[in-house]
């Protein structure tokens, strides 16, 4: 049965226009990440299963759940399925795929064709709900601050800033004590102030009992082309907080499959307000988090960090290919290379310089050392953590720069750094250790300044020996010279 499903799923995605996809959020669930879902759920104290598939797509999940069920032989004595589907184009298959299993024993199932958030929120208003178990891969797609579905979530309690969070929020409070929840979602929950309130909420109605995360995020939904970086969760509504099973794989065959348990306060750091969940993939020491001589907040050394303020598309008009009169320098993660800065860049795809004026000024930074850092990188990159040095000598007619949005800028008080702090904070940046530490624990491919701001770093005395090492070696650098005097701190 779930082969024929994953013959019209690949026939579906391949005849599905991209914008259509990009649209409703939709990539349908493959066959291989649809059973392993459904493996996940445990036992269950319900002897009548009220299952919920919120955008269902085919019926690929719900049909894997009610596969793995009738094999293990579950003692259930009834089995109803709510499947949600706003897409009319799919019905006819969701009806034939669940339609399949009308041997099950006082088995029946509903497709509702109208839009879960609206139902969703309705049925809480009523106090509807009471689901034993929940199977989904959500759409993805953002929640503008003014929508509908804003004001709508509102009336439940949800704050949140994506479809995905949206579609489990609703879940989560749909489910009935001890209800189990399986769903394949983006990562980018875990971190960051847009999903602290969505986080805030998880974390309050339910127990993490598994994530598992694809080390490639091009695998997942390889057939769609989706970049996204997913990872399953396994959730029990009310449920007791316990050890987190953490497992990976390449792809969705989980040929490579491994797994370790992790105590909680591994995944959510006790007194966090953040609330940030942390998916440690590596049983190794985190030196960064664990070593006494690194142990000073940037507040401890009088040291900021922030977001490059200048977003070049809000000042397209103040924007300038390359330097003239009455502009300053504009610098991207382009414009560096390691320790060093190549600007003007010849051939650069962007500005090199931005207009300095009323409109402007209050983007720049005096000209002076900083220490950057790129907020972007892919994930099947060598490094997450990338620093580089500002250097006042390469803009030395300059009295003002501006920093782009992709880059994060360590300064103090929106002024530069004494240079050996600057060159220290860029040796400690760029070491394996500090890579690792992201990798572990952060896991994104984005580094933001508020991730930056919770790290902790050596001291002030120690990121000046950093440096003065660093200008000694300026053109000999090399990664493994950079770890051996990082490790020396420890």
């Amino acid at each position: 049965m779930l082969s024929n499903l994953e013959y019209a799923r690949l026939k579906l995605s391949k005849n599905t226009e991209a914008t259509k996809k990009s649209r409703l959020g939709q990539y349908l669930t493959p066959n291989g990440i649809a059973q392993f879902m459904a493996e996940q759920f445990q036992p269950s104290i319900f002897k009548h299963y009220r299952l919920l598939d919120p955008g269902a797509g085919i019926g690929s999940l719900s049909c894997a759940f009610l596969e793995r069920k009738t094999l293990n032989n579950d003692h259930f004595e009834s089995i109803e399925v709510e499947a949600y589907e706003l897409d009319d184009s799919l019905h006819d298959n969701l009806s034939k795929s669940l339609s399949q299993y009308s041997k099950i024993p006082n088995y029946s199932f509903r497709i509702t064709e109208t839009d879960f958030i609206d139902s969703a929120v309705n049925d809480l208003l009523k106090g509807a709900g009471a689901y034993t178990h929940a199977i989904l891969n959500p759409p993805y797609k953002k929640i503008n601050s003014n929508s509908d579905y804003r004001l709508l979530l509102r009336k439940v309690g949800i704050e949140t800033v994506n479809l995905y969070s949206a579609f489990l929020a609703l879940t989560i409070k749909l489910m009935a004590p001890h209800g189990q929840i399986v769903a394949i979602i983006p990562r980018s929950f875990c971190n960051g102030p847009y999903y602290k309130p969505f986080r805030s909420l998880l974390l309050d109605r339910v127990a993490i009992k598994h994530i598992h995360l694809f080390e490639s995020r091009k695998k997942a939904f390889k057939d769609d082309d989706v970049l996204q970086e997913n990872i399953i969760i396994h959730l029990e509504r009310a449920g007791q907080q316990g050890d987190v099973i953490i497992s990976t794989s390449s792809d969705d065959t989980f040929d490579d499959l491994s797994s370790s348990s992790y105590s909680f306060h591994k995944i959510v750091i006790p007194d966090d307000q953040e609330k940030y969940i942390h998916i440690p993939t590596s049983n190794k020491v985190d030196s960064v988090g664990s070593s006494p001589r690194i142990n000073h907040t940037l507040d401890d050394l009088g040291i900021m960090v922030s977001t490059g303020p200048v977003v070049d598309f809000r000042v397209k008009d103040q924007l300038i290919s390359f330097p003239e009169p009455g502009t300053v320098p504009l610098l991207y993660p382009g414009h560096f290379s390691f320790q060093h800065t190549e600007w003007p860049k010849l051939g650069f795809k962007k500005p090199n310089s931005i207009s300095q004026n009323s409109e402007t000024e209050p983007f720049l930074f005096p000209t002076g050392y900083y220490c950057i850092v790129r907020r972007f990188s892919s994930k099947e990159e060598k490094r997450r953590v990338v620093a580089s040095v500002v250097e006042p000598l390469a803009f030395q007619q300059y009295k003002m720069l501006g920093f782009e949005n992709h880059l994060n800028v360590f300064h103090t008080k929106k002024h530069g750094l004494p240079e050996n702090i600057a060159r220290g904070l860029s040796i400690f940046l760029n070491s394996t250790i500090v890579d690792e530490h992201f990798r572990r624990f952060s896991g994104h491919t984005q580094i933001n300044a508020t991730d930056l701001k919770r790290m902790k770093y050596p001291t002030k005395e120690d990121l000046i020996r950093l440096g003065e090492w660093a200008k000694e070696h300026d053109f000999t650098l090399t990664q493994s010279g950079i770890d051996e005097q990082v490790e020396g701190l420890l």
